[in-house]
């Protein structure tokens, strides 16, 4: 073998491990929920259907820019007409951005590729290439994806505001609901894991050569800096809001549950 450990400038073992833990976990762990997400929000999106119930928009379909149901679109439809489901013009971008994401990255390629499936593990590939050619290669438009990624939080964020509107039948004022609160945690934990982003530490502050005549560059560097410490955390996270408020969003729109107001 000609790579990973049994690469010819590392120690020649035949076992495959010697670890003797449970090492196996993590992958299979992050396949299974990496999996169900894909799933689910691979359905969610085709469906078009139950992403709004006043004064709340599923985050799969924000900004809603084609044939959106009344009181959805709050940027127009632009995409007037478009065959599909309206989920499919704004999520390639979010999903652009996980997919390109440094942890994300390590974590499918070691659940789904096998490449390897755990540090001290041999990986079942001949050879590998790195992120030189296609299509990994495409991994490297990762900063491009940022840049999108922070105008879909700026408009998830715009709408967490319009949460706090009333609801179909109430009177006008400021309005808290469950779905308020869900919609917000998860937008929380959006701009935790997209500031904690590598792309966004190295924009800060990467290409300094003297932090002290840039102080408040400094100063953003090392708040994200902290963030990135814990990116992973927040990737999870983020992506079980995601779904979370996207679910309650169906349940609410579909009338299996009735959103508690609070005031």
């Amino acid at each position: 073998m000609e790579a990973g450990v049994g690469g010819p400038t590392r120690a020649e073992i035949g076992d495959r491990t010697l670890r003797n833990d449970r090492w196996w976990l993590t992958p299979l762990i992050t396949f299974t929920v990496f999996s169900a997400f894909v799933v689910y929000a691979t359905f969610r999106a085709f469906w078009g259907k139950y992403y709004f119930s006043e004064p709340y928009l599923s985050p799969f379909y924000s900004p809603c820019l084609s044939d959106c149901v009344e009181g959805a679109s709050d940027f127009g439809q632009p995409f007037k007409g478009f065959p599909l489901s309206a989920a499919l013009i704004i999520l390639v971008f979010p999903l652009g951005f996980r997919m390109t994401c440094y942890y994300y990255r390590k974590s499918y390629y070691r659940a789904f590729w096998l490449s390897p499936p755990a540090c001290g593990v041999a990986e079942p590939h001949g050879s590998y290439s790195g992120e030189t050619r296609f299509p990994l290669l495409i991994q490297n438009v990762h900063r491009w994806f940022w840049y999108a990624a922070v105008v879909v939080g700026l408009i998830l964020t715009y709408d967490v505001f319009l949460a706090f509107g009333p609801a179909e039948g109430e009177s006008d004022g400021i309005h808290m609901g469950l779905g308020t609160l869900i919609l917000l945690i998860n937008v929380v934990f959006i701009w935790l894991y997209t500031l904690g982003c590598h792309s966004c530490r190295h924009i800060m502050g990467g290409r300094l050569r003297h932090f002290s005549k840039h102080p408040v560059r400094y100063k953003l560097w090392t708040w994200i800096s902290k963030l990135n410490g814990n990116h992973a955390r927040y990737a999870w996270l983020s992506l079980f809001s995601v779904a979370l408020a996207d679910f309650y969003v169906w349940m609410v729109a579909a009338g299996h549950f009735t959103d508690p107001r609070f005031f």
